[in-house]
């Protein structure tokens, strides 16, 4: 489980993170990524937040890939460095796929969004 101080929680936090001014995009076959750079300073933690809706499947498999993806988050948030809020939205071919699947997603998909989200400040 990642630190609650690396936690999206609230329904304002994850909007921000995704249609935020500045916020960038990438996206592929299993997963969608959002980051939206919040301190350029990078003094605050990156948080974090996962969406894995009902178009995934049922809810055993909803909670399976969303502990996938915390558990490959857990980590890339210390590379991240700080000042960023991430969100990751899981699409329904995420159900069939690997953590190893996952995990390289999520990295790749990662490094794209923080190198759009630097340059678009």
């Amino acid at each position: 489980m990642l630190p609650a101080r690396h936690r999206l929680r609230t329904r304002p936090e994850f909007t921000a993170a995704t249609r935020g001014p500045g916020s960038a995009r990438a996206g592929s076959r299993l997963l969608v990524v959002h980051a939206h750079l919040t301190d350029m300073s990078g003094e605050t933690p990156s948080r974090v937040g996962f969406v894995v809706s009902s178009a995934v499947g049922g809810a055993v498999r909803r909670n399976t890939v969303k502990r996938r993806l915390r558990e490959a988050m857990r980590p890339l948030v210390v590379d991240l460095g700080g000042g960023f809020d991430v969100v990751v939205r899981a699409q329904p071919a995420a159900a069939t796929a690997t953590f190893t699947e996952l995990s390289t997603t999520l990295r790749r998909l990662l490094g794209l969004v923080e190198g759009t989200a630097r340059r678009r400040i």
